[in-house]
C-alpha cells in the first residue's frame, strides 16, 4: 500500500479529475456502439476509479456515481 499527502488544492484537483473520469466512463458505457469486451474493460476500470473516489468523497457525491454493476445492454 502506498500513502500520499495532498494539500487542499491538490485534493480538490484530484476530486475534479476523478469525477470527470467517472463521467467519461459512464458516457462510454452508455454507448451501444462499443464492443462488449471494450465495455467490460471500461466497467472494470470504472470500479477501480470509483473505489479511489470513494475514499474521500462525501456520501451525497458518491451516490451520483454508484452503479448497480451492470452496464446498459445493447438493443438490437
Amino acid at each position: 500500500m502506498l500513502g500520499m499527502l495532498f494539500n487542499e488544492k491538490e485534493c480538490k484537483e484530484l476530486d475534479y479529475v476523478l469525477r470527470k473520469e467517472l463521467d467519461e466512463m459512464l458516457l462510454d458505457l452508455s454507448d451501444g456502439r462499443l464492443d462488449h469486451n471494450i465495455r467490460q474493460a471500461i466497467a472494470n476500470r470504472y470500479k477501480t476509479v470509483f473505489r479511489m473516489y470513494a475514499r474521500f468523497a462525501p456520501q451525497k457525491e458518491l451516490s451520483k456515481y454508484a452503479r448497480n454493476g451492470k452496464f446498459p445492454q445493447i438493443k438490437h
